[in-house]
């Protein structure tokens, strides 16, 4: 039997955009705690998390016309073990609240902020991430 191929099959890359790019890198290298893996005039990426999911920034001059300003759109959620914790560290790191700490039943937790440069990043408790990343360990 062919293996059915799906249309989405995995986060490949989320990028973000910043007018200041020099600052965006100090200050994700800061939170993530390495510095970006790659980079060229106007975009820096980094490989985070179990899967190593690239995380890249755009220097804002890029940004599609049509871009409304402000934050908007869809927010990923990236899974931590420790929502109100990676929630509290984002908003000392200066993070403005974009949604608190929801409690959304059967064990989900999500929360949002704005980071420094006008972006929207989620942070949730997952525990399908986890018992996928379980069964890949096997």
């Amino acid at each position: 039997m062919a293996k059915t191929q799906q249309p989405l099959r995995g986060l490949a890359n989320i990028s973000f955009y910043a007018a200041d790019l020099q600052a965006a890198k100090e200050w994700y290298s800061g939170f993530f705690g390495v510095q970006p893996y790659f980079e060229v005039p106007g975009y820096i990426e980094f490989r985070i998390g179990d899967y190593q999911h690239e995380f890249g920034i755009i220097d804002a001059a890029y940004a599609p016309k049509a871009m409304a300003p402000g934050p908007g759109g869809a927010i990923t959620y990236w899974h931590t073990d420790d929502v109100e914790a990676t929630f509290a560290k984002l908003l000392q790191h200066g993070c403005k609240q974009y949604e608190p700490v929801i409690k959304r039943g059967e064990g989900f937790v999500t929360a949002a902020v704005t980071d420094p440069f006008g972006n929207v990043l989620g942070v949730m408790y997952n525990a399908h991430y986890l018992a996928v990343l379980a069964a890949r360990k096997g």
